[in-house]
């Protein structure tokens, strides 16, 4: 008989991360033979600028050991950028570079004895987070279109539990609905969190994805009590590159010290070329911003096409605001339990690859799910992008064609299973 080692009971539990997963399942479909649509994981189809890629190339000899904080350039470079898009005032030293955003969001879990409030739906790795660590959490749902979370949500949610220490991690452009918040609906929600003395974690990873370049940072109306979480996956389509930062404001300077001793002890600091290279996505550089221009371009064109289709096939959504992601529900399925099988059956039957919305808080009965709109060849799509006026259907179907030939799967087997 093999002799077992003894696991932490909530990591025996514990699935893989879903958009991991459901990548893995693709490129083993697709090596076994099959065709398969990768609507599943969210990753950015554009390629990493092409400036900051040099800067990469250039800095490739850095092999020092640096700052468990992060590179001291970096983060004053982290700072001015949060200043320059956002208006916000941050200081270098209290920025923490992370191998990824998602590492420092568990050092921060690690490190605060706090309530997780998380607006549903969420992203599919804070509960699994909270949970591994030993966190409790509450998911707030929202009954608006959009699901956005509701300020009196909020608040009721803390006056019926009573006083204590709380984290909301509000993410915006939203994954997995799309949807952003306007200056307004902040300011209502950091009235809240002010009265209630709520640590926010604004997730503002797809900020520069915003389609119309709007992104308005929650830190602007709630300075004491807000981690602006960003890094480069999203915006620069550097996600292998593993690079994020949390930039706190001085009144959790002890959150920032806690998490930076916890970074001596685990990862000890990001590698160093990437740090480096990092400083020039950051630094207002003239292609950035036509890099960033065209992006939002294709990927408003696009959310509006896979909408329209969507809604063609009967099912219900809001329009996405930014990032890859819709989320629509469904209704009238036959024969079709929840939305894990609604997902399973469309991947096996239709060859479309999207997760259910269980994935993200929604219970399974609601048969919501969420589709991420990147898959085509990025670099393809900004480079025709650059030369026309208008991005129309013609040069979806011609540069976005993957996932436009999906869409149209999705909405012939919705038909056929309604």
């Amino acid at each position: 008989m093999d002799m077992l080692p003894p696991v932490t009971p909530t990591v025996v539990g514990l699935r893989p991360s879903a958009t991991l997963a459901i990548n893995e399942t693709c490129r083993q479909l697709i090596a076994d033979g099959h065709t398969v649509y990768k609507l599943g994981l969210g990753q950015s189809p554009f390629p990493v600028p092409d400036h900051v890629v040099k800067a990469l190339q250039d800095n490739a000899h850095q092999k020092a050991y640096l700052s468990a904080r992060g590179l001291p350039e970096l983060c004053d470079a982290v700072a001015a950028h949060l200043g320059r898009t956002e208006g916000v005032s941050r200081r270098g030293e209290m920025v923490l570079i992370g191998p990824g955003t998602k590492e420092l969001l568990f050092l921060l879990q690690f490190v605060y004895q706090a309530e997780l409030l998380l607006p549903s739906p969420g992203w599919v790795s804070y509960e699994p987070q909270a949970a591994v660590v030993g966190r409790s959490y509450s998911w707030l749902n929202s009954d608006r279109e959009d699901w956005g979370l509701c300020p009196q949500a909020l608040d009721a949610h803390c006056r019926s539990q009573g006083a204590r220490a709380r984290l909301l991690i509000l993410n915006y452009p939203n994954n997995p609905s799309g949807h952003c918040y306007s200056a307004d609906e902040l300011q209502a929600l950091a009235e809240v969190c002010r009265r209630h003395q709520i640590v926010v974690l604004s997730d503002e990873i797809y900020s520069g994805v915003h389609f119309r370049g709007e992104h308005v940072s929650m830190a602007r109306y709630y300075p004491e009590g807000t981690i602006v979480s960003n890094g480069l996956s999203k915006w620069a389509g550097a996600g292998g590159w593993r690079l994020g930062w949390f930039s706190f404001p001085d009144e959790l300077a002890a959150l920032h010290r806690a998490m930076e001793t916890l970074i001596t002890e685990t990862f000890t600091s990001v590698n160093s070329p990437v740090q480096y290279a990092a400083i020039s996505a950051l630094d207002n550089h003239a292609d950035m911003a036509v890099y960033l221009r065209d992006s939002r371009r294709v990927l408003r064109a696009l959310a509006g096409h896979c909408a329209e289709q969507l809604r063609h096939a009967g099912a219900e959504l809001a329009d996405a605001e930014g990032g890859f992601y819709l989320f629509p529900r469904f209704h009238g399925l036959k024969e079709i339990e929840d939305s894990a099988q609604l997902c399973r059956r469309l991947l096996n039957e239709a060859g479309v690859a999207i997760l259910p919305g269980t994935d993200f808080g929604r219970p399974g009965g609601e048969f919501s799910a969420r589709v991420a709109f990147v898959d085509f060849d990025g670099a393809q799509a900004l480079k025709a992008a650059a030369a026309v006026a208008d991005i129309d259907a013609a040069f979806l179907k011609q540069y976005c064609e993957p996932t436009v030939t999906a869409m149209g799967r999705l909405a012939d087997w919705l038909h056929q299973t309604s």
